[in-house]
């Protein structure tokens, strides 16, 4: 019993191991496993460097904000950490919503003014 027992573990280890495998071929595929193999592990930003251990903290940010974009040649791609990479959607989100006007030109900002008054009631009390 203990050689069936043995085997069943080896067989779920070798299926584990070529499961594994495949994940990775396929993450190699992706554009992402293709960007980290095409530029250095450092943010295209700041130069901030990485290694296996923290790699999960660098980005492919889409240049032109298309991700369907994915050109073979990664012209499209620059790799960013994650700060850099939520500040240049920030920044992009802003340029592209600051031409919206929220109210009219012709609208006042404000319709009353607390110290419209004031120079009486401090004349009042001397």
């Amino acid at each position: 019993m203990a050689v069936n027992k043995t085997s069943a573990n080896s067989d779920k280890q070798t299926q584990l191991v070529m499961a594994a495998r495949r994940e990775q071929e396929l993450r190699e595929q992706s554009y992402r496993g293709q960007a980290l193999k095409m530029y250095p592990w450092v943010c295209g930003r700041c130069a901030r460097e990485f290694t296996h251990k923290n790699l999960a903290e660098l980005t492919v940010h889409h240049r032109n904000h298309n991700h369907d974009d994915n050109p073979a040649d990664g012209s499209n791609w620059e790799l960013l950490c994650l700060y850099c990479h939520d500040n240049e959607h920030s920044r992009y989100e802003e340029t592209r919503f600051s031409g919206i006007q929220t109210r009219k030109a012709s609208e006042p900002v404000a319709t009353h003014n607390p110290f419209a008054d004031l120079k009486s009631l401090l004349g009042s009390k001397k």
